[in-house]
């Protein structure tokens, strides 16, 4: 098999300028507000934003036509990955989610999420025409069952959560029928009814303690206002306190909620509690703005895109800087159970970020090749093609 190009002719007007500003300029508020929650880790986390930005302009230039070739290999990649994580991670806090490198913790989830990716696009647009059936139906569910049960494992219910809604969404969009679809809604409506009722029994066997006291503390949490639900009432409260403009990052304000350490970590999962405490509703306001630009700029790739597999990789970064946000934000805001989710861009965490500049850059390079590009490839051809038949008739 002759494998394509790895780079092409672009062509500077294709640039997504619009999303990379914007991936950049949440990525510098998420720094500022992580020196402002934890000076210790800002200069690590400016390292993985360099880092990031030098892997999304290198990824942007090569043809992921011709990365997608390689989507076994990946898929394997993320599947050893994962292996190693449970063989010879770390643990931290009962959860064992990382493997020591030395310089820093890699988390091999994160990674997983790019490389479900870029791998299901490949497959599903090779199973377009029997995308319906019963046999890839069932091929797809075996093919992302081994990542979910190795991630649901360490144990990491939020990622869990996160890719498994990213493949039903690249699923969909891959022109599964609606018949399967209604089906599966009218199983899944009353099991996820039954399975919550359940779980918030005494002694039930889906869940682990912490995960079952989460819930309790969400639907109950003045029950539980000094133990489970001591970290979300504190996010609520600090969102609350900054009102419209904040305190203003790094502050010393002594009735802060950040320095009076009544959120552990605030870094990570609840950075948007620091961001509403500091900055203020017009901060968060510009958060969630940036957030939605990149989506839209993503799906506006997706829907120009050359093939099947470029627009699911698009909508399968949208969906899922989409999901991660929403989980973070409802999280922070008391919407949802506490579960350990980072902000998109924003929250510290090395691999976190670089993953998802990787994925940036994948979505530059389907977005550089659109159909725009691809006619006028063809026409400088078809061009070129009359101009030397002309000359061997001269």
């Amino acid at each position: 098999m002759r494998l394509p190009k790895k780079t092409k002719p672009y062509h500077l007007k294709d640039v997504k300028f619009g999303l990379v500003i914007s991936v950049i300029a949440i990525s510098i508020i998420g720094v500022m507000v992580i020196g402002s929650a934890k000076q210790a880790v800002q200069g690590r986390q400016i390292i993985g934003l360099v880092a990031g930005v030098i892997l999304m302009i290198i990824l942007s230039m090569i043809d992921y036509v011709w990365l997608l070739n390689f989507y076994w290999i990946l898929y394997g990649i993320n599947i050893i990955a994962l292996v190693c994580v449970k063989l010879f991670g770390t643990n931290v806090n009962g959860a064992q989610r990382w493997i020591d490198i030395g310089v820093t913790n890699f988390q091999p989830s994160e990674l997983s999420k790019i490389l479900v990716v870029v791998f299901f696009a490949k497959f599903l647009m090779n199973h377009e025409d029997d995308l319906s059936s019963a046999a890839t139906i069932l091929k797809a569910v075996g093919l992302i069952a081994p990542t979910l049960i190795l991630i649901v494992l360490q144990p990491d219910l939020s990622t869990t959560l996160s890719i498994a809604l990213v493949f039903c969404a690249m699923m969909y969009l891959a022109g599964l029928s609606y018949r399967f679809i209604g089906t599966l809604i009218a199983i899944l409506v009353p099991v996820t009814i039954i399975f919550i009722s359940i779980v918030v029994q005494p002694n039930q066997p889906f869940l682990h303690d912490y995960q079952q006291k989460r819930i309790l503390a969400w639907l109950e949490p003045q029950k539980y206002a000094s133990d489970e639900a001591y970290q979300q009432n504190n996010a609520i409260m600090a969102i609350g306190s900054g009102q419209l403009t904040g305190k203003g990052l790094n502050n010393n304000t002594t009735t802060s909620v950040k320095n009076g350490n009544f959120i552990s970590e605030p870094q990570t999962d609840f950075i948007f509690a620091v961001a509403g405490e500091e900055l203020g509703f017009f901060g968060c306001c510009g958060i969630i703005l940036l957030l939605f630009l990149i989506l839209v700029e993503c799906i506006r790739t997706s829907r120009k895109a050359k093939d099947l597999s470029g627009t699911l990789i698009c909508c399968g970064m949208a969906g899922l800087i989409a999901f991660q946000s929403f989980l973070n934000i409802s999280v922070a805001t008391g919407i949802l159970p506490n579960t350990g989710t980072p902000l998109p861009f924003v929250s510290y965490g090395l691999t976190s970020l670089v993953t998802l500049y990787i994925g940036m850059g994948l979505v530059l390079n389907v977005g550089l090749q659109n159909r725009d590009f691809v006619t006028r490839n063809y026409e400088l051809l078809r061009r070129k093609t009359i101009n030397e038949h002309r000359i061997d008739r001269a």
